[in-house]
């Protein structure tokens, strides 16, 4: 990861400003990389760094980290060679007794991946065998992707920006480490309303959803912000993401692990 930028500290809040505004108002708005470039990490980060920040003086809670970019297709398509992660928030956690309101997001996708959740902080470095001594269980899960950049215009300046494009999530049923199936061989399957639109497996996730949660607590730690015990991470999508249509149920199964399920609003007003 980069580590010095030579955008400016006025660019930084300007791009911040522009994905906060679209936040807000609940309009995609024009990508950030000509603020802050479409591939300088330092500063997107820094961007997403400053976004974080407001949320949490405004009262919302972090309890985890998602992360992104862990399919190989999408680092070629982006031209990168590494993922990149966001942060989570307790209001992003979406029960499945609940439908979700499509109001509350822009544009959204959903996807199907492995979410751990901690058992312990992670202040070593570890690997894809060592970082299982730091986790409490696995769990289905559905994230819900959003950008506030229009027409997912995105560069990867752009979603790191834009806290790794995160939206929503929704969490299956929690098995324990010990009882964890080979998360390289794994198998999902996603369906809108029955009928399969996304399917991959394990290893199609950075090889493994292990060295993806390996990644990601190796880097906090590097950055001073290392995984603490509790969190929620969803390690990374299994299979390709699809557009949410408006009043449609999905449902993910991955092998192991269970099935996961959320449903939409029609998104008529009140």
């Amino acid at each position: 990861m980069a580590s010095v930028s030579t955008v400016d500290f006025g660019q930084i809040v300007a791009a911040a400003t522009r994905l906060s505004t679209a936040q807000r108002d609940g309009v995609p708005c024009a990508p950030v990389r000509d603020l802050i470039g479409a591939s300088d990490i330092a500063a997107a980060y820094a961007v997403q760094s400053r976004i974080i920040a407001d949320f949490v003086a405004g009262g919302r809670t972090p309890v985890g980290r998602k992360i992104g970019l862990t399919s190989p297709a999408v680092q070629a398509q982006l031209g990168v060679d590494q993922p990149d992660f966001g942060v989570l928030f307790s209001d992003m956690n979406c029960p499945a007794t609940q439908p979700v309101d499509v109001r509350r997001l822009l544009q959204p996708k959903v996807e199907a991946e492995v979410a751990f959740v901690l058992s312990s902080d992670i202040d070593v470095e570890v690997d894809a065998v060592t970082v299982r001594n730091h986790v409490e269980c696995g769990v289905a899960a559905l994230e819900i992707v959003d950008s506030r950049v229009a027409g997912w215009d995105i560069t990867l300046g752009d979603t790191i920006a834009d806290n790794a494009s995160s939206g929503l999530y929704a969490l299956g049923d929690r098995v324990p480490v010990g009882e964890l199936p080979d998360l390289t061989t794994i198998a999902m399957s996603m369906t809108e309303n029955g009928t399969v639109v996304s399917e991959g497996k394990g290893a199609d996730c950075l090889g493994s959803p292990w060295s993806a949660l390996a990644w990601l607590a190796n880097t906090s730690r590097e950055l001073g912000a290392p995984l603490r015990a509790g969190e929620v991470v969803l390690s990374g999508a299994l299979g390709p993401m699809a557009p949410v249509t408006p009043g449609a149920a999905y449902t993910a199964t991955i092998s192991g692990l269970g099935t996961v399920s959320t449903l939409f609003t029609e998104g008529a007003s009140a």
